[in-house]
């Protein structure tokens, strides 16, 4: 089969299209891919900037769909299947393995491209809302980065399981835009957030995959009980905590670090994944889709991503 392999730590360049060994094991799910998620970590792991270090060469790519050619018996699934898969590695290639948990049977109306775009943002919205959040019907939401993937998962997770009103934070109009058509109710820009997010009320929690200087703003906007959701720090600088900000608001700061989380409790995926399935059926929870490159040119891909030049969630076709 071929494969995109790192073969040196020199940058999305430096990636080779190859021919492989097909992946062969009774034991997980074997998936002729046809649509293969394109993130950070891949970015990167073509650095060697990643903290899982593979030993070289190997394949990246750790979110996938495609249609089952094998399973084990007790899986569920069979020969034909339309699956989403995370592999966690090896998932930019024509076929790939994944463990039956990590295996999930797509709906007939949701895309092979919107499949490989799902679990990862949408389990970590899922993750920090639900779980971690506590998120209660008719509660506020104000999602910082809400054009990207994980702020467009977290706006439209946000509205499925009952916010009331959800704010997208966007650095532009035309992220803003993005956000309002992922479905948030409003947008205001980054630059003066606090004050804009709250002329249209309170704000009980923050998403935050962003971090950097915006986080002390972010505590000042939260109303009593409120929590703030730390997911990432895609800005750069990873902000402190006065805690007395804490204990004088009735606020809390919780971390989200779902992937750890979730990997070292088997099944937890599938739970979140069925809880989500309702919404992904009525198609309130919808992946925003970006641009899409075939496999042979998954460079251009990475390097959209390293540019800065990409919204939604960036693809592989096979």
């Amino acid at each position: 089969m071929r494969a995109i392999q790192i073969t040196s730590l020199d940058g999305p360049d430096a990636i080779e299209l190859n021919d492989v060994e097909a992946p062969a094991d009774d034991a997980a799910v074997v998936i002729a891919v046809r649509a293969a998620g394109v993130a950070f970590p891949e970015l990167l792991q073509t650095r060697g900037q990643y903290q899982i270090k593979p030993e070289l060469p190997f394949i990246p790519g750790s979110e996938v769909a495609g249609d089952v050619i094998s399973a084990p018996a007790d899986s569920g699934l069979r020969p034909g299947d339309r699956v989403a898969a995370l592999p966690f590695l090896g998932g930019f290639a024509e076929q790939v393995t994944a463990e039956p948990q990590y295996t999930f049977a797509l709906p007939d109306a949701m895309s092979y491209e919107a499949g490989a775009s799902f679990m990862f943002n949408y389990g970590t919205a899922y993750f920090a809302l639900v779980e971690r959040g506590g998120l209660q019907t008719g509660e506020s939401v104000l999602v910082h980065g809400a054009a990207g993937g994980v702020g467009t998962a977290a706006v439209q997770v946000a509205k499925a399981f009952g916010a009331g009103r959800v704010v997208a934070v966007t650095s532009t109009d035309e992220k803003g835009q993005i956000a309002l058509d992922a479905g948030a109710d409003e947008y205001v820009l980054a630059d003066g957030f606090k004050d804009a997010a709250l002329v249209g009320g309170r704000i009980d929690i923050v998403v935050d995959p962003v971090g950097g200087d915006r986080f002390t703003d972010s505590l000042r906007c939260l109303a009593e009980d409120g929590r703030l959701l730390v997911i990432g720090f895609t800005g750069g600088e990873i902000p402190t905590v006065k805690v007395n900000r804490l204990l004088l608001n009735n606020i809390s700061v919780v971390g989200v670090g779902w992937g750890a989380y979730a990997l070292s409790r088997p099944g937890h995926l599938q739970k979140e994944w069925t809880a989500m399935l309702p919404h992904i059926e009525s198609g309130v929870l919808d992946p925003v889709v970006g641009p899409s490159w075939p496999l042979a040119e998954a460079s251009q891909a990475l390097n959209a991503l390293d540019q800065r030049r990409a919204t939604g969630k960036v693809v592989l076709t096979v």
